[in-house]
């Protein structure tokens, strides 16, 4: 699919569209976010998605809609490791259910931007030096084994390098102010907690950007479809984390199923030029190993969620 400029123009237009409709008719006062208004969201996000694929179905064929479709469930899967992550950080923090929802809007337009970034660095890689996606397939399946066999997440914000750079230019004030990022005190600019959190936040999705998006170029090296399932992924992210903030301890062997994802992503890469798996099989694979995953967990629920139901 090799898309003109323009398909990339109004692709970006609407994200744009998305996300000044979110910020200024829905997200203009700080307030907590119901879990029946994120679950209406989120299937509208979805939607949305869906919508795309058909497009691309009745544009660029059945192909090019499968490949959509593969790495859109794939953003989706791997980023419920990353809404746990953001669950810990405002835990840890404290952050106030009035806020979250603002730290996480102007965390997902940040991963936009570097996922953006990361995107046409790896699709130009690998076009250049086919070797890549040899290295890109092993540190997949590096991460997966490695993932599986990792104790609880925690977090530790003082090790976290972006923050340590930070706090050495920044005095940082003692709790919220409201909403701000920034207040002026003393005659300089204070950063808030809330400014600590969204760095936290950014550079985590960063890190977590590091797997998914060599896991989606395993399904196709065309830009526009990697960037767009990344987009919609990422768009709907937010939303995602409100409608599953309190379910996320119900899933707990959904883990090791983001992990044989990886693994069978990455396998995918090494394996490519002796056995070419089609998409279709691809996702029904992927779509089984989630399933599988979220069924169990229902079925034999951690001794915690046991004794609390």
């Amino acid at each position: 699919m090799h898309a003109s400029i323009w398909f990339w123009v109004l692709f970006n237009v609407f994200v744009l569209l998305m996300l000044v409709l979110d910020l200024w008719l829905f997200s203009r006062k700080p307030r907590e976010v119901r879990v029946r208004e994120a679950l209406l969201w989120t299937l509208f996000w979805v939607g949305l998605a869906v919508g795309f694929g058909v497009l691309i179905r009745f544009t660029e064929g059945s192909q090019k809609a499968l490949e959509f479709a593969t790495g859109y469930v794939i953003e989706e899967s791997l980023s419920m490791d990353n809404l746990f992550i953001f669950l810990l950080i405002f835990r840890y923090f404290k952050v106030p259910g009035t806020q979250q929802h603002r730290v996480l809007f102007w965390g997902i337009i940040g991963a936009l931007v570097m996922r953006g970034i990361f995107i046409a660095v790896g699709v130009g890689l690998i076009r250049r030096f086919h070797w890549i996606i040899y290295v890109l397939g092993a540190f997949l399946v590096y991460t997966g084994i490695r993932m599986m066999f990792e104790k609880e997440k925690e977090i530790h914000p003082e090790r976290n390098p972006v923050l340590k750079v930070f706090r050495r230019f920044f005095k940082v004030t003692e709790g919220y102010e409201g909403g701000k990022f920034l207040v002026r005190r003393e005659g300089r600019r204070w950063a808030t907690p809330l400014l600590i959190v969204l760095l936290l936040v950014e550079s985590t999705d960063v890190l977590f950007a590091t797997d998914s998006i060599p896991a989606v170029l395993a399904i196709t090296t065309d830009p526009f479809i990697v960037y767009t399932s990344n987009v919609f992924a990422v768009l709907g992210l937010r939303s995602l984390y409100f409608a599953l903030a309190g379910l996320m301890r119900v899933f707990h062997l959904l883990h090791y199923g983001i992990s044989a994802i990886l693994v069978f992503v990455g396998g995918k890469m090494l394996t490519a030029e002796y056995w070419r798996i089609p998409t279709y099989a691809a996702l029904g694979v992927i779509g089984a190993i989630l399933a599988l995953t979220i069924v169990l967990s229902l079925i034999f629920p951690e001794k915690e969620n046991r004794a609390a139901a």
